[in-house]
Formats: C-alpha cells, structure tokens, sequence
C-alpha cells in the first residue's frame, strides 16, 4: 500500500469520526489505567459494568489498597482472570503510592514497570491519558492493519512499529482508535462488512464480502 492511499483512508475514518476516544469509561489517567488493566481478555461492556460499582466507592490508588485484594476482587468478579487482576492492581496502587506520589506515570519504563502493565496498556494510557503518539496494538488493530496492508507485521510489535512509520502524522494521536472501532464494528473477524465499510475502494484485502 502507497502512502497517498494510506492518507485517504484516514482521512475518511476522520471525517466519519473527528473526535474518536475509548468504549472504557474513566475520568482520570488512574481510573483509565485501572480499566485497561481489568480490559485483558475481556470486553469493555464487562469492565464498563464493573467499573460503575468499583469507582464509586474506589478511584484513587489510596482507597483500591483500603479495600484490599478481597474486597478488590469482589467488586471484579465478574471479568475474567479476576484474581490475577485484583493482585496485580493492588501491587500497582502500592507502587504508585511509593514511587511516584500516586499519580499514572507519563513514562513508558515506568508504565510497564507496574504489575499487570505491558507495553499494549502502557500505550493505551499515553494515548488516550496523555495525549501521545502512541498506538496500542490489539486484536482488532492487528486483524484491520494486516488485512487492509495498511500495516503488515507478523506480530503486534511489528504492526506497531509499521503504524507508527506509515500512519500520515496528522492522524497517528488518533489511529490507535479509529483502527480498534473499525476492527470492533466494521472490519470483524469472521465476516467483515465490507458493503458497510467507508475505505472498502482502498483497502487491499482480495477477499472482501457482498455484504
């Protein structure tokens, strides 16, 4: 795929979405980091839902270690890995409070340094938290990336590290989600709308759908 056919398709995911952010609900780079933490293997709806009991009761590294790993998961129970989880995010309360005076790091050594943090949640933070350049590549982006041959990687770092060279630089503050909503409701896995799909004349898949 050319560069000019790289920037007509994301000028057409930015006309059809100018402002696009997170499925997660959040109000602050702590409770972000929480969510995506809690989103590993599983959908946004489930942590959205846990996240409504959780948050209003503990939204700050302080109060999530009051409650402690029992009552953590309590509130957790229903998204999968529960107990990896709810360990994995009172180790990070505890770090955030002891090293940087509990606040969501802006470095990406110190993100993935926290428990349960890897380098897909260290960029879903700095993008969407902080405003970086960064993209965050799951599932979704890898299938619309390697399909389309916007990006073509045979692992995710290799996708992020083709996205972050071909994405024009007007648009990479927000490929990261134009890409995973494409891949969430247009670009599926298994029988991809593409009658449905704005870039479809653009795109390089051979085996595109009627429907």
């Amino acid at each position: 795929m050319n560069q000019q056919k790289r920037q007509r398709i994301f000028e057409r995911l930015r006309d059809a979405n100018p402002a696009p952010t997170t499925e997660l609900y959040y109000r602050t780079p702590f409770e972000l980091l929480i969510a995506v933490i809690l989103s590993a293997q599983a959908t946004d709806k489930s942590v959205n839902t846990a996240t409504a009991s959780l948050f209003p009761l503990a939204r700050t590294p302080e109060t999530i270690l009051a409650l402690g790993e029992d009552g953590l998961k309590s509130q957790i129970r229903a998204i999968g890995l529960f107990n990896t989880k709810a360990r994995n995010i009172i180790k990070t309360c505890a770090m955030l409070l002891a090293e940087h005076g509990g606040e969501v790091p802006r470095e990406r050594m110190a993100l993935e340094a926290l428990p349960g943090v890897g380098r897909k949640t260290a960029n879903v933070v700095l993008n969407t938290a902080f405003g970086e350049p960064t993209i965050a590549v799951d599932t979704h982006i890898f299938r619309v990336a390697n399909r389309t041959r916007i990006a073509e990687g045979k692992t995710p770092l290799a996708v992020e590290q083709q996205l972050l060279r071909h994405v024009p630089r007007p648009f990479q503050n927000h490929a990261h989600h134009w890409l995973i909503l494409h891949g969430r409701y247009v670009c599926v896995a298994r029988q991809p709308r593409c009658a449905q799909c704005s870039i479809a004349d653009l795109c390089e898949f051979p085996d595109k759908t009627a429907s």
